[in-house]
């Protein structure tokens, strides 16, 4: 697997597309750019630049990795906040990663057992967030932290994208697993990508001749083809 890649963990190998990332992960484009890439914005005395709360390799096209997947995944869960100051998002993050001894911490399994509360505590006295608040924020990164699997070392290998609009309906059939199709969005606990479904059932094949040539519950099929035929995150 290392010569396969180069000796580099395919987990930080720049990989996706700001598209793939919000088709994957059902994220406007514009907001992971944001997160990512940064964005200008006016101001008074010219244009301000708002600095990305997520770092990717510096290179051109803009690709993002399989860790950066996960980190947009969790940063999610902030975003599901409505009039969320960003800036108090960055001061709340840096702490984390000032305080987990780990590199990626929202990719971290360390991030679950003691970041969460950390974050929750730090980012509830920057922006005075009721009680209330802060459980219903801790219960949405909760949700978006089971979506993802992670090594022995603690590091995230698997992530379960959210696949329908209402989070606790979201069944675990498609997953993106990095040291697998080269981490392109395939059936869980089997090498096939959606997007080859896809294209075979855009040319006209049908679900039940989908299933018995790969051999896979219809159920997964169906679920394949109607993760990659939903229309883009705008």
């Amino acid at each position: 697997m290392s010569s396969l890649y180069g000796k580099l963990d395919p987990r930080n190998i720049p990989t996706y597309s700001i598209g793939d990332a919000a088709k994957y992960l059902r994220i406007p484009a514009a907001t992971i750019r944001s997160w990512t890439v940064g964005r200008k914005y006016p101001k008074a005395d010219g244009a301000g630049f708002f600095a990305p709360l997520i770092p990717i390799p510096d290179r051109k096209p803009k690709l993002l990795s399989f860790t950066n997947m996960v980190e947009v995944h969790v940063l999610r869960a902030i975003r599901q906040h409505h009039n969320v100051d960003l800036g108090k998002v960055r001061k709340a993050l840096d702490y984390i990663e000032n305080t987990l001894p780990v590199v990626h911490p929202l990719a971290h399994a360390e991030f679950r057992t003691d970041g969460v509360d950390l974050f929750i505590e730090r980012y509830g006295e920057l922006i005075n967030a009721s009680s209330a608040g802060q459980t219903q924020l801790k219960d949405s990164l909760q949700a978006h932290l089971e979506r993802i699997e992670p090594d022995d070392s603690g590091l995230a290998i698997k992530l379960y994208p959210f696949t329908r609009t209402h989070e606790e309906s979201n069944p675990r059939i498609v997953v993106i697993a990095p040291r697998i199709a080269f981490g392109r969005l395939i059936i869980e606990g089997t090498g096939i990508p959606t997007s080859v479904l896809a294209e075979r059932y855009r040319a006209g094949d049908s679900m039940d001749d989908l299933a018995e040539d790969y051999r896979c519950d219809r159920i997964k099929v169906e679920e394949a083809i109607r993760c990659e035929l939903l229309p883009n995150a705008a």
